[in-house]
C-alpha cells in the first residue's frame, strides 16, 4: 500500500507500510510464536488477514490550524497540525464526510485548540463508522463555551449528511494528552450507533460515545466467530465474559440452554449490551457493571464452565489470574492485544494448558496484532487441531 503522507514524512504512524503485507503478516506470526515459545505444544491456526486499506472504523483526529483553515489529523513535533483527512486507512465514505466536518468547524467558529499556546476550544474529532455507512461523530471541546454555536450549526450538517446518526460533545478541560473527558452531551435523538458484526443478519452491537469497539470490524467478526466455534466444541452451560464491553463476545457465544453473563466497568457499555440482547431475544444473556479485576466482587460468577477474557494491554494481573486458576471453569478463551502481557498471564495460570492460538491482524502496517488463545484444564479432554 502506498501512502503519500508517509512518503512525504508527515506521518509515520504506519511504521510497516512499505513492507509487503504478506511479509508483515509472517513477521507478526513469528513474533507471536516467539512470545509464547514457553508452550511448544500450542497449535497455531492460520492467521486472519485484514484488508490493506479502508479497514479502520474509527478516526481519532486532532483538530488544529485556524477557524478558517482547520486541520484534522495529528500534531507535529512543534504542536502544529498536520491534516490527514485522506488517510488510506479510512473508508471512502469517511473521506467524503471529513471535509464536511472541517467546514462545520469554520461555520460554527469552533476555534481549534492551540496546544503550545494553551488556548482554543475544539481539541479532537472522533468519528466511528458502522458497516452500514452510518456515523457517530464526537466533538471534544475544552468547555461549554462553543456548545451553542455547535448546536446552531448542526442541523445544516445533518441535513446535508443524513448518514450521521449520532453527534455528541465531549468536554475535556485539562491541558494534557488525554483524548476525552468524563462529561458527554448528546446532541441528536439517537445516542448509540448500531454496528452489525458479520454482515446482514449478524449480531448488532450498540456503540455509545465512550464505548470500546474493535478498530477493524471485519477482523473483529472473525475473532468473535473463532471464540464461538471454540465454545460450541465444549458446549458449556454457562459462560462468563470479563471486560465484555458492549457485548461482542457474550452475544456471539449465546446459544439455547446456555447462560452467558458479561461484566464491564462502563455502565454505558452495559446498557448498550443489554439493548442488543433484548433486540435478539436473548433472555439467558445478562450483563452487569463491575470491575473485572475486583476479584471478590465476582463471587459465584467465576463458577462458569467457560470464561472469556479480553483485557486491556496491561493484561489480567496476578490476582485475577490466581482467581481463574482456582476457579472450577474448564475452558478459557483469552483475547489479547499485547503478546508480552499475554505470555506473562499464561505463566500465571499453571492449572491451564494453552491448546490453540490464532493471530488476527486488527492493525495492518503496524507491529500490533490480536491473539486469541484457547486454554483447557489438563484433565478436560483434548481438542482436535482443526479450528
Amino acid at each position: 500500500m502506498r501512502c503519500g503522507y508517509f512518503e512525504a514524512g508527515v506521518c509515520r504512524s504506519c511504521t510497516e507500510i512499505e513492507t509487503p503485507y504478506a511479509a508483515q503478516l509472517a513477521t507478526k506470526q513469528r513474533h507471536a510464536r516467539e512470545a509464547l515459545a514457553a508452550w511448544p505444544d500450542l497449535a497455531w491456526l492460520e492467521p486472519v488477514a485484514s484488508r490493506e486499506s479502508g479497514f479502520r472504523n474509527k478516526a481519532k483526529l486532532v483538530v488544529a490550524g485556524t477557524v478558517e483553515a482547520p486541520t484534522l489529523g495529528i500534531l507535529d513535533a512543534e504542536g502544529r497540525g498536520t491534516d490527514l483527512r485522506r488517510c488510506g486507512l479510512y473508508s471512502p465514505r469517511a473521506h467524503t464526510l471529513l471535509p464536511a466536518l472541517a467546514d462545520l468547524v469554520t461555520r460554527a467558529r469552533l476555534t481549534p485548540y492551540d496546544v503550545p499556546a494553551r488556548r482554543g476550544e475544539l481539541k479532537h474529532l472522533l468519528v466511528t463508522e458502522s458497516p452500514d455507512g452510518e456515523f457517530l461523530v464526537r466533538f471534544v471541546l475544552r468547555s461549554t463555551e462553543a456548545l451553542p454555536r455547535l448546536e446552531r450549526a448542526l442541523p445544516g450538517l445533518l441535513a446535508a449528511h443524513p448518514e450521521i446518526a449520532v453527534v455528541t460533545a465531549n468536554l475535556q478541560p485539562e491541558h494534557k494528552a488525554v483524548l476525552e473527558g468524563e462529561q458527554e452531551v448528546v446532541l441528536t435523538e439517537r445516542a448509540t450507533l448500531p454496528v452489525a458484526i458479520g454482515g446482514p443478519g449478524g449480531v448488532v452491537l450498540h456503540v455509545g460515545p465512550r464505548a470500546f469497539l474493535q478498530t477493524n470490524t471485519d477482523v473483529a467478526a472473525a475473532l468473535y466467530a473463532q471464540a464461538a466455534a471454540w465454545a460450541d466444541e465444549v458446549a458449556p452451560s454457562s459462560v462468563l465474559d470479563l471486560y465484555c464491553g458492549v457485548g461482542g463476545f457474550a452475544l456471539h457465544l449465546a446459544a439455547p440452554g446456555r447462560r452467558v453473563h458479561g461484566v464491564e466497568v462502563s455502565e454505558q457499555a452495559v446498557a448498550a449490551a443489554r439493548t442488543s440482547a433484548a433486540e435478539l431475544g436473548l433472555t439467558d444473556v445478562t450483563f452487569a457493571a463491575g470491575d473485572a479485576t475486583a476479584v471478590p466482587d465476582l463471587g459465584d460468577d467465576l463458577a462458569a464452565d467457560l470464561v472469556v477474557v479480553n483485557p486491556p494491554r496491561r493484561g489480567l494481573g496476578a490476582e485475577l489470574c490466581a482467581a481463574l486458576d482456582a476457579s472450577p471453569a474448564t475452558t478459557l478463551v483469552y483475547s489479547s492485544c499485547h503478546a508480552g502481557s499475554l505470555a506473562r498471564d499464561l505463566a500465571r495460570l499453571p492449572g491451564w494448558t494453552p491448546s490453540r492460538a490464532r493471530l488476527l491482524d486488527m492493525f495492518p502496517h503496524t507491529t500490533h496484532y490480536e491473539t486469541a488463545v484457547l486454554l483447557r484444564r489438563p484433565t478436560a479432554g483434548a481438542f482436535s487441531a482443526g479450528s
